[in-house]
């Protein structure tokens, strides 16, 4: 029997008024985000104590619905207070990924998420240890592309996205690597596939501009002006593979690992980088002093 990797460690659910342990259903065969992708999720962290950016997050998850034609159901205030009632559940000692989502349980002639009562919110916590801090990372290049929003709803943090994200990694994978620098559709590199992507030249930081092909990342965002405040030239424009082909340094933002050195480009080995290292304190340092700016 295949293993319930959503069961494997501690897990807390609030869904319809109430704190259920563990996996619970809560999708149904008739139901639109099941039959059609009509889910927007979002992802924050709690560990040491500290959720740094929480309220950010929650605010996303709202946006993200709105984008895909849903009815945010729940203030953000309230899912805040709702995550810290969530963590109490569990014993302070490991880390844990939060996860709010919202999800369209019926359309409107089939299709269409029409039907805003029918919006469902639940909120997920569940065990995940910090990973990939020094580590670091190795890159291929996806053959897979970011679409545009003309084509997918990129503004949000949909579920429907995901599928690509999927076959984008495996794909990597199965060649050996941990993950992929991924393009948009004009050639410039987006993103990998499962974050946001540096890189160092020369002591100046690069990252690609936000072109609505890629989900421009809370992290992100907080690295970029952490850097910025210490003193270094941070730069967002379009990048191309020659230009992390040719970097000093490449490293990854997200939620769930923070940041990440890149230690690998196909053939080409890298050593984590000093700028690399400091931005990573400077973030740690930063959410343990209590997210003050």
């Amino acid at each position: 029997m295949p293993v319930n990797t959503a069961a494997a460690t501690r897990t807390w659910t609030f869904v319809d008024g109430d704190w259920l342990e563990g996996n619970p259903p809560i999708l149904g065969p008739r139901s639109h985000a099941f039959w059609l992708g009509s889910s927007v999720f979002d992802g924050a962290r709690w560990f040491d104590g500290i959720a740094p950016d929480l309220d950010l997050h929650c605010r996303r998850v709202n946006a993200s619905a709105r984008a895909l034609g849903l009815a945010p159901t729940m203030e953000e205030g309230a899912i805040e207070a709702l995550t810290w009632e969530g963590v109490a559940k569990f014993d302070g000692r490991t880390a844990l990924y939060i996860r709010p989502m919202y999800w369209a349980e019926h359309g409107l002639a089939g299709v269409v998420p029409a039907d805003p009562a029918s919006t469902r919110f639940s909120l997920c916590l569940f065990e995940a240890p910090m990973g990939g801090g020094h580590g670091g990372s190795s890159l291929t290049v996806s053959p897979f592309r970011r679409p545009t929003n003309e084509c997918m709803p990129t503004d949000a943090k949909a579920g429907c996205l995901y599928p690509n994200n999927a076959r984008i990694m495996m794909e990597a994978r199965a060649r050996g690597f941990d993950n992929a620098l991924v393009r948009d559709m004009l050639g410039h590199v987006a993103e990998t596939g499962s974050s946001n992507v540096f890189m160092v030249r020369d002591g100046v930081v690069f990252t690609p501009a936000a072109n609505r092909t890629f989900l421009a990342g809370i992290t992100r965002a907080r690295v970029i002006g952490l850097l910025r405040d210490a003193g270094f030239e941070v730069v967002e424009q379009a990048l191309t593979l020659a230009d992390f082909e040719t970097a000093d340094e490449i490293f990854t933002s997200g939620n769930y690992s923070k940041v990440v050195p890149v230690t690998r480009l196909e053939a080409r080995d890298l050593q984590p980088g000093p700028v690399t290292a400091k931005a990573r304190d400077l973030y740690m340092d930063w959410a343990r002093s209590g997210g003050d700016a």
